[in-house]
C-alpha cells in the first residue's frame, strides 16, 4: 500500500518507551497527527486516518508495538 500521509508515519524506536513520552515525541516529529495512548486489547475503529496514531501500551504504560499512522 502506498503511503499518502504527510510527514513521519512510524516510530519503531519508541517501543519500550513510556506512553506519554512516546506520544509527545510523535506530536513533536509530526504535528499533523494526534497520538492516542491505549492499553493493548482496547477495541478501536478500523477506519484508516492520516491524523491518528495509536500508541499501544502494556499494564505499566510502556509502548509495546511500533506506533504507526492509521
Amino acid at each position: 500500500m502506498e503511503n499518502f500521509c504527510s510527514g513521519k508515519t512510524s516510530w519503531p524506536e519508541l517501543v519500550g518507551e513510556i506512553g506519554a513520552v512516546a506520544a509527545a515525541t510523535i506530536k513533536l516529529q509530526n504535528p499533523i497527527v494526534n497520538p492516542i495512548i491505549l492499553m493493548l486489547g482496547t477495541p478501536v475503529t478500523r477506519e484508516f486516518r492520516c491524523d491518528r496514531v495509536w500508541v499501544w501500551v502494556d499494564a505499566i504504560g510502556r509502548v509495546i508495538k511500533p506506533p504507526v499512522v492509521g
